[in-house]
């Protein structure tokens, strides 16, 4: 056995001298080691046992510490399960021990946590819905809290910017529609009221749907992913740090936004549904002027009112949801798709679940 040096009598009070090797006691932490290492880098390890029995704790470092030393000969003796485990993990000789897989779990397990997300959810909806009710209500008390020009750049945004998708897509469902109707109508020879067919169901139904699933992949997408970008790089706490509140400063111009565009917008993709349809009908031998005729004699302007009703619940529906995942968003990049893409399928679920409850009311109230 190698005789210890002379260095191992100024040796930390932890590093101990007993017969056939040495002892360490207390901590092998960051703080211990780095006034152990230097004398323990001093004394020739060759064959010689290292009792860690007394040692209470292991960090990083202290591994480190025995990793070096058990590379210099040492033999180390009683370390403890934690600072086997992280002297292992130094070792690339010594694979890993990954723990197995659990089962997967039992399905009212699955379904109990299924429920518990969705109530937490739709908790959370609620205190956004009544959060920005109570900021619209601030707004219409001091109208100087709102930010115009934020507003009228959404505006833009959601409206302007969306006609040139919202025409072609409407225009396309209007010769689809009319062409797919007077085929099968030809041979009643009841072409003419493929007109009374497109008014309703335009009008009524699939304008504002229309616009609205389209806003829900342009419009809704946008809001989730711009507001969760500012949640991960903590500009959303600079603002609130500022004293801005950001349901008045973010949130309330997008939803006043979708509110007025969505119904401006259902209104334009109708007339261009309605002209595409025309077009279709004046190549089965139906005019332009007739094609008016059954129009106006079909439509009311009560089913034009409950077409803007609809919009103006989508338009809600879009912008609310987009912010509201957006102000939901985790930490990291990948947390700005999840957001993203948990409010455009959110939005469409909603779209049709609200539709069908216009239908209801529409229905109980006659119209």
């Amino acid at each position: 056995m190698a005789k210890p040096s002379a260095a191992a009598t100024t040796i930390a009070e932890s590093l101990q001298l007993r017969a056939g090797g040495y002892a360490i006691s207390g901590e092998l932490t960051l703080h211990s080691t780095s006034q152990l290492w230097p004398a323990c880098r001093a004394i020739d390890w060759q064959g010689q046992t290292l009792d860690l029995a007394a040692v209470t704790r292991v960090d990083g470092a202290g591994a480190a510490l025995l990793f070096e030393l058990s590379q210099a000969g040492a033999q180390l003796q009683h370390l403890s399960a934690d600072g086997q485990r992280l002297l292992q993990a130094l070792n690339p000789s010594q694979p890993l021990h990954i723990p197995a897989p659990t089962g997967e779990l039992p399905l009212i397990s699955r379904l109990g946590r299924a429920i518990s997300l969705w109530l937490n959810d739709l908790a959370e909806q609620i205190s956004f819905i009544g959060e920005a009710a109570a900021a619209f209500a601030l707004t219409l008390r001091r109208p100087q809290l709102l930010r115009r020009a934020e507003l009228w750049r959404q505006c833009e945004q959601v409206g302007a910017n969306a006609l040139p998708i919202i025409s072609l897509i409407a225009f396309l469902l209007g010769i689809i529609l009319a062409f797919q109707s007077a085929i099968p109508m030809r041979q009643f020879g009841a072409e003419v009221f493929v007109a009374n067919l497109l008014g309703l169901s335009v009008l009524r139904e699939l304008g504002p749907l229309m616009t609205a699933i389209v806003l829900a992949g342009r419009t809704g997408a946008a809001f989730a992913a711009e507001i969760g970008t500012m949640k991960v790089n903590e500009e959303i706490n600079a603002l609130v740090t500022f004293g801005y509140r950001p349901m008045n400063f973010l949130v309330l111009p997008r939803l006043l936004a979708g509110a007025l565009m969505l119904p401006l917008l259902a209104i334009w993709a109708s007339v261009i549904a309605l002209l595409g349809g025309a077009i279709v009908l004046q190549g089965f031998g139906i005019p332009l002027a007739t094609f008016w005729t059954q129009l106006s004699g079909q439509v009311a302007p009560l089913d034009i009112l409950t077409g803007l009703i609809k919009a103006v619940a989508f338009g809600l529906v879009v912008a609310s949801v987009g912010c509201l995942r957006g102000l939901s968003t985790g930490n990291g990049a990948s947390a700005v798709g999840a957001s993203t893409t948990r409010a455009v399928v959110q939005i469409l679920v909603l779209l049709v679940v609200t539709d069908g409850l216009f239908a209801v009311v529409f229905y109980h109230l006659g119209w």
